[in-house]
């Protein structure tokens, strides 16, 4: 039977996507599950899994092209089966549905809605709940299964010698997916990976090196990422009432303790975003009011705090998300964050991996700025936008020191966040950091 290769709806806002090239070749031979193309969403460079066997009889999109969802990309069929009526489909325009399967299968159209991403301040970009959008790792569980995982993953556990029942798997219903798969490998690396940077990084927004400028006239094709960019900034700022809050924060106990747990970690490094996202995420189950959405006439409370990392990468910006951040000390909030922002800087991120965050944290410290507001990700109702750690002259009873301070503002969607809840917010935030042996009471 015939199977549709189509350019499929990897994530909520995507509307079309760019095929970057063809794994194999027309004649080639495919097993259920091999991976045949690569497809640039909006938000990331994804895989796409072959749902049925054969052989590629037919590209019908060629790498480099854009298309719109829903398009027929590629043909998989026996090697003298006729496929004249798919491409005369092909030529009609995209199908119904975002999914590759089998020809005769049923299709059924995406009605997930879709996620606003980023503004143009390297700050964030917004999502909605990794269900709201398939997987490319995703497959139709086989009969018996006691653990579920996609095609990719279980051919990798196989590869690695990797049990996949010691996995906890991080995709829809608890799938195990190509991700968890790469991060059982990489466990390893992730340490050396925060060893190596000193913590610093973690959890920070980190960009790639710029190239040297070129002054010329030059007209150049925008990424699928600035395109969802462009797309959603007035549907953020728009519609969204903001309003902003800024707080001094005095930094020197939590640089101390930061500096006293880096002096008996064995080489471990805490960075200092690491403290921030801790901090807030802290706060935010002290104020539940904050870690919240607006659903058209409700505002729907989280019972989980996820907190999305800004990243700026190459021609954008994601915000991968750290899940239950509240549950998580220091070390392994480091080695998760420095993790995610590697795979985000590789674009390797899953759409579970950067959609459904409840609260999000940019910073612009290692920047040189002093303080910056920062575009609200609909549906969060709060963004926290993070300045530099610099020395100050301030007066503490009377007498002039130096201390060093930090200031942070927080956009709050009023329709959720009030003054006083944001206020609220920000001064538990503030004497957290200003003691943060409270983080541990």
């Amino acid at each position: 039977m015939a199977t549709k290769v189509v350019m499929a709806q990897l994530s909520p806002t995507m509307e079309e996507g760019k095929l970057i090239e063809w794994k194999i070749s027309e004649g080639d031979a495919v097993s259920q599950g091999d991976i045949v193309a690569e497809i640039e969403t909006d938000k990331a460079n994804m895989d796409v899994e072959a749902m049925g066997a054969g052989v590629l009889r037919k590209i019908v999109v060629q790498a480099g092209a854009t298309v719109p969802v829903g398009t027929l990309i590629g043909i998989i069929a026996e090697p003298d089966e006729d496929i004249e009526s798919l491409l005369s489909e092909a030529a009609a325009g995209p199908v119904a549905g975002a999914a590759e399967e089998p020809a005769d299968a049923p299709v059924a159209p995406s009605d997930g809605p879709e996620a606003p991403t980023a503004t143009d301040e390297p700050a964030e970009v917004a999502e909605e709940p990794a269900s709201a959008a398939p997987s490319a790792e995703t497959e139709p569980e086989a009969e018996g299964e006691r653990v579920r995982a996609s095609p990719v993953a279980r051919k990798m556990a196989a590869e690695k010698g990797i049990e996949l029942g010691a996995i906890a798997g991080s995709g829809p219903g608890g799938r195990i997916v190509k991700a968890d798969i790469e991060a059982a490998i990489a466990a390893p690396a992730a340490a050396s990976l925060a060893t190596a940077t000193g913590g610093t990084t973690a959890g920070a927004i980190v960009a790639e090196p710029a190239a040297e400028p070129l002054l010329r006239d030059e007209r150049v094709e925008a990424s699928q990422m600035r395109k969802a960019i462009a797309r959603r900034l007035a549907e953020s700022i728009g519609p969204v009432p903001h309003f902003y809050l800024t707080i001094e924060v005095d930094m020197e106990r939590a640089l101390d303790m930061r500096s006293e747990l880096n002096a008996r970690a064995d080489g471990f490094k805490i960075g200092v975003n690491d403290i921030l996202l801790k901090t807030a995420a802290e706060a935010l189950v002290r104020h539940p009011q904050v870690n919240a959405s607006w659903d058209e006439d409700a505002i729907q409370f989280h019972g989980r705090v996820d907190l999305g990392i800004a990243v700026a990468v190459d021609g954008g910006l994601i915000t991968p998300v750290l899940r239950d951040a509240d549950r998580k000390g220091l070390r392994r909030i480091s080695l998760e964050s420095a993790d995610l922002i590697e795979r985000a800087r590789a674009r390797k991120l899953l759409p579970e991996e950067y959609q459904g965050a409840t609260f999000s944290l940019s910073n612009l410290g290692m920047f040189g700025i002093d303080e910056f507001t920062a575009v609200i990700n609909p549906p969060e109702a709060a963004i926290l936008a993070v300045g530099m750690t610099q020395e100050k002259p301030v007066v503490e009873e009377g007498e002039l020191t130096v201390r060093r301070r930090m200031r942070v503002t927080m956009s709050c969607d009023h329709r959720v966040v009030d003054g006083a809840i944001g206020s609220a917010f920000l001064a538990t935030f503030k004497e957290m950091l200003e003691n943060p042996l409270a983080m541990v009471l």
